[in-house]
């Protein structure tokens, strides 16, 4: 797998992280983020998501390979002043304002205070900017908390499951905040465990199992070529025509006793024809891909959401 491209934000090489007491959390990671995408760090809880980002912000060390954040190495001033973070739940001052908390947070980053504003309006907090942090929903904490992340204007925005815990209405606002924050040349990386948000946020996808990457691509290059599905008796005749038309290593019969066809799908209008031509019922035809879901299972032994 290539590890550098000409427009790598973010690129790692044989990355790992190795704990003392034998666990190894990351892998020989080799990972590239390019400039101007979403992309999706995914996989299921315990895979190694949260220790990669935070070799990647350099709040801790690798055991082993190297990394590049914005063109220099993680937790130097070079990469720091252009990356945006939100790692684990963002942690603001409970009595203070949300305008407040990112004002103190702009001083203390050496920023010009008036970013503070279009950072609440970046994330649609400007009517609540001088409320008490206390009484903001889950979803508009993690909203500041993404405004917190804005305030340097950076480049990259690595995002640790930024939806987690929020409910349905939270998590549709979050999303589609970070579909916006993606657009243009701002880098978006965010890592999840739930599928249905990664396949509506991100533009590729990396999947992480047991601290290794074991695949990357768009979500249709990962869910592979869609297939026909064809549903034909009887069936030992229906398997000799669709053998004959499109070749035997092309029809597998599925689980349940359906014929399965590694075709293009604008074949299904002559396939059918075909088959009734030579006497078989064919009840069911249509065109059928993998899902997210499906390809998850298979890369990772578990199911998504766990």
């Amino acid at each position: 797998m290539a590890t550098t491209t000409n427009d790598a934000v973010v690129a790692t090489h044989g990355l790992t992280k190795k704990y003392p007491n034998g666990v190894i959390a990351v892998d020989g990671l080799d990972l590239v983020v390019r400039r101007g995408e979403v992309y999706g760090f995914l996989g299921p809880n315990g895979a190694g998501k949260t220790t990669t980002l935070r070799m990647l912000l350099g709040l801790i060390r690798p055991t082993a390979g190297t990394a590049n954040v914005a063109g220099a190495a993680p937790g130097t001033p070079d990469s720091l002043t252009k990356v945006g973070a939100i790692v684990e739940a963002p942690a603001f001052y409970p009595y203070m304002t949300g305008y407040d908390n990112l004002r103190l947070l702009a001083i203390y980053c050496g920023v010009p205070v008036k970013r503070v504003d279009s950072a609440l309006d970046a994330v649609e907090l400007t009517p609540r900017a001088r409320h008490k942090f206390s009484t903001y929903s889950m979803g508009m904490k993690q909203r500041l908390g993404i405004a917190a992340a804005l305030i340097k204007e950076p480049e990259v925005l690595i995002l640790d499951e930024p939806t987690n815990g929020l409910d349905p209405q939270g998590m549709a606002d979050v999303r589609n905040l970070i579909i916006e924050l993606g657009k243009g040349e701002r880098t978006v990386l965010v890592s999840s465990h739930l599928l249905g948000e990664v396949e509506q946020m991100c533009t590729r996808i990396g999947v992480i199992r047991k601290g290794k990457l074991v695949a990357e691509g768009t979500i249709d290059e990962l869910r592979g070529k869609s297939t026909l599905v064809i549903r034909a008796q009887p069936a030992d005749q229906a398997m000799a025509v669709l053998a004959a038309e499109c070749g035997s290593d092309k029809v597998k019969v599925t689980d349940d006793g359906a014929f399965g066809l590694s075709v293009d799908p604008a074949r299904a209008a002559e396939l059918n024809r075909r088959l009734v031509q030579a006497g078989i019922d064919v009840s069911e035809l249509h065109e059928s891909e993998r899902s997210l879901e499906d390809v998850f299972m298979e890369l990772t032994g578990t199911v998504s959401g766990l």
